[in-house]
Parts: structure tokens; C-alpha cells; sequence
């Protein structure tokens, strides 16, 4: 059985108004990973992701780069304990 791992993620750069919720859901859903993505009012973009341990390492790879008219500059990743809570990928608000 694959080993399961959680990952709590921070992106900034130019990551709000340029479909960087909406494509990471799209890439989350083709990757098998469940979570959450958010914009946050500071201007960044926090991510909630759960699934395999290769699932999450591709989601968060995507991640450094995002939607091509992003730009990304900085990814935050701090590794959690995997939980299970989650059976979709969400856009919250």
C-alpha cells in the first residue's frame, strides 16, 4: 500500500486573477489528490493537499510554475500528519 502524506502549502507571486484556484482543482483532480485551495487576502494562495506520496510531491511540483500567465515566486510547504478528512479537491472561499 502507497504511503499517504499531507502537505499545507503557501504561493505567491502573481497567483490571484489568473485562474490559479480553478487550475490547480484541474490539476489536483488529474493528479488523485484531495484538498482545498484558496485565495487569501494578502495577496498569496493556500493549499490544503492529500493523497499519495508521488500524487502530492507532482501536485506541488505544479505548483512552483501554476496556470501559464502566473508567476509564481515563492512556494511554502510544511509536511503534515495525512488525515483521510477529504474524498474531493474544493475551491473554498
Amino acid at each position: 500500500m502507497e504511503k499517504k502524506t499531507r502537505a499545507h502549502a503557501i504561493i505567491s507571486g502573481r497567483v490571484q486573477g489568473v485562474f490559479f484556484r480553478w487550475e490547480t482543482k484541474r490539476a489536483a483532480d488529474g493528479f488523485g489528490v484531495f484538498g482545498w485551495v484558496r485565495n487569501k487576502r494578502d495577496g498569496t494562495v493556500e493549499a490544503v493537499f492529500e493523497g499519495s506520496e508521488q500524487n502530492v510531491a507532482s501536485i506541488l511540483e505544479w505548483c512552483k510554475k501554476g496556470p501559464p500567465i502566473a508567476k509564481v515566486e515563492r512556494l511554502e510547504v510544511n509536511r503534515q500528519e495525512y488525515t483521510g478528512e477529504f474524498s474531493s479537491f474544493d475551491i473554498t472561499y
